[in-house]
């Protein structure tokens, strides 16, 4: 399971290096302002729909089922049903797809109502989603050909293809006096990714013997049992994607730009998220739906544990970093270009609040694997619902009332983290399935300490070249802060991880 989770996590990490040199350059050609604002809602606008249709719903209701069939050695079937579902994915995409470019001005004022108010923001906002909105159904064939790589465990591909969507918005962005506007840049940037990726995840298929057949769709007993899945699973995933929708909707009703910071401050925290919730979620839920068709629980059991102890031991160091030094962080990546020092300082905010929900982000997908390797989507979701209602409860009190900004709109999506890992971990423990074994327990000390030890460090650096260096460019004075920051916060979790490796799920 750990090389797994190294193979997965390296291409995940390539992905993420990618993702944030894309950000970098969007954010010193895009700047902060009612372009970038237009630009970000086209952006997000089918990864709200993705959300749903595409990773919310193909990996807990297809994947358990596809890779029971494989455990079995039923590759016949398992390849009926890949086809089976695919018909229907197309069918639904294209419906979806129609009515959004029909009625996209009245969509894109559904997302972002705060638009009205400024003129031509609609109008942006719709041209740039129309351009990004067919990568829809690029996307949903990808994530089902990874599902099915992930489910004979050929991992590499299925972590790999989010780069071709980065390194072609990087170049359509270098490329942006060649176009009408760096934000139609972008867009057009977004299409070409989703292009590359299926061409990108049909030839890696191919090569590892999966192959997907274009037919009619059939209603059979197994996608009966499917569309019962989905329909649970949807039903959660929905509910996952109002807390976005909600986010945007707030935000489109502060001051130009706002929108703009929010998403910064969520990249940085989607850094770490991005490669350890996902690497363990994509390797964990495999493993544990392929143990259990197998009737091994104690072994579904214990790769569950080391997941979750090997999860908190990567993702605790950023949480003490960036409630230490968000400023540092973010004046030393974005403060470049069009991205002034005081949208960076706004977007720090945000990344400070999103950083205290990111362990219970992470634990999220391994609480979940639970129930999604026993096919039981029903009890993920009622946790989901519950926690986006108090999400959005905590977010309207604290923008609303308390005038927080986007950091109350971040601390909202952070305590809702929580409630959702909470009420999992609860249900996990109710009905017997969640075990903690005492590997764990022993790691949790030295986990929480190597953590404490990086956010030291991290002041630390930051606070020392603050102190000491007085340089008269202020963008590598933020560098070399920053630089410091991040060598004493290794050197001081790295000395407790190895003083107590033993303890923790780094070894044999």
């Amino acid at each position: 399971m750990f090389k797994r989770l190294l193979s997965v996590g390296g291409f995940t990490l390539l992905s993420r290096i990618t993702g944030f040199i894309r950000d970098v350059i969007m954010a010193s050609v895009l700047g902060k302002g009612m372009l970038s604002d237009a630009f970000l809602v086209a952006f997000r606008f089918p990864n709200y729909f993705r959300a749903i249709f595409g990773d919310g719903t193909l990996n807990p209701a297809f994947l358990p089922r596809y890779a029971a069939l494989h455990a079995k050695g039923e590759h016949d079937a398992a390849a009926r049903f890949g086809d089976d579902v695919l018909a229907w994915q197309l069918v639904v995409q294209a419906v979806l797809m129609v009515l959004a470019l029909t009625f996209m001005p009245a969509l894109v004022l559904l997302i972002a109502p705060g638009f009205a108010g400024q003129p031509g923001q609609v109008e942006l906002a719709a041209t740039f989603t129309r351009i990004t909105f067919p990568t829809l159904v690029l996307t949903v064939v990808v994530v089902q050909l990874s599902a099915m790589l992930n489910a004979i465990e050929k991992f590499w591909a299925a972590a790999a293809w989010q780069n071709f969507l980065n390194l072609a918005m990087i170049a359509c962005f270098l490329a942006a006096p060649f176009f009408p506007n760096a934000a139609f840049a972008g867009a057009c940037g977004v299409l070409l990714g989703g292009v590359l990726e299926i061409v990108f995840m049909l030839w890696a298929s191919r090569r590892d013997g999966i192959v997907l057949h274009i037919r009619r769709p059939r209603v059979t007993p197994e996608i009966k049992e499917f569309f019962k899945a989905v329909a649970a699973v949807t039903f959660g995933t929905a509910a996952v994607t109002i807390s976005p929708f909600v986010d945007t909707i707030i935000a489109s009703f502060l001051k130009p730009g706002s929108l703009t910071a929010l998403y910064y401050g969520d990249r940085i925290n989607q850094l770490p998220l991005g490669v350890l919730g996902l690497a363990v979620g994509t390797v964990l839920l495999p493993e544990m739906s392929n143990r259990l068709a197998k009737g091994d629980v104690a072994g579904s059991d214990a790769s569950q544990n080391r997941a979750a102890a090997l999860a908190l031991l990567l993702a605790l160091p950023f949480v003490l970093v960036f409630v230490a030094i968000p400023d540092t962080i973010m004046r030393a990546i974005f403060a470049h270009g069009a991205f002034n020092r005081e949208a960076a300082a706004q977007a720090a905010t945000a990344l400070m609040a999103y950083g205290i929900g990111l362990p219970a982000m992470v634990l999220v997908r391994i609480t979940a694997s639970t129930f999604y390797a026993r096919h039981d989507t029903a009890t993920p979701a009622r946790c989901t619902v519950s926690s986006i209602a108090a999400n959005i409860a905590v977010k309207i009190v604290l923008v609303l009332g308390f005038g927080l900004g986007i950091e109350g709109i971040a601390l909202g999506t952070a305590l809702g983290a929580w409630v959702n890992v909470a009420m999992l971990g609860w249900y996990g423990w109710r009905k017997g399935l969640l075990k903690f074994q005492p590997s764990f327990r022993r790691a949790l000390g030295p986990i929480v300490l190597a953590a404490l030890a990086a956010g030291a460090g991290a002041w630390g650096g930051a606070s020392l070249i603050g102190w000491g260096v007085h340089l008269h460019a202020h963008s590598l004075n933020d560098l070399l802060s920053l630089a410091a920051a991040g060598v004493l916060a290794a050197v001081g979790y790295g000395a407790v991880v190895l003083a107590f490796r033993r303890r923790l799920p780094i070894t044999r």
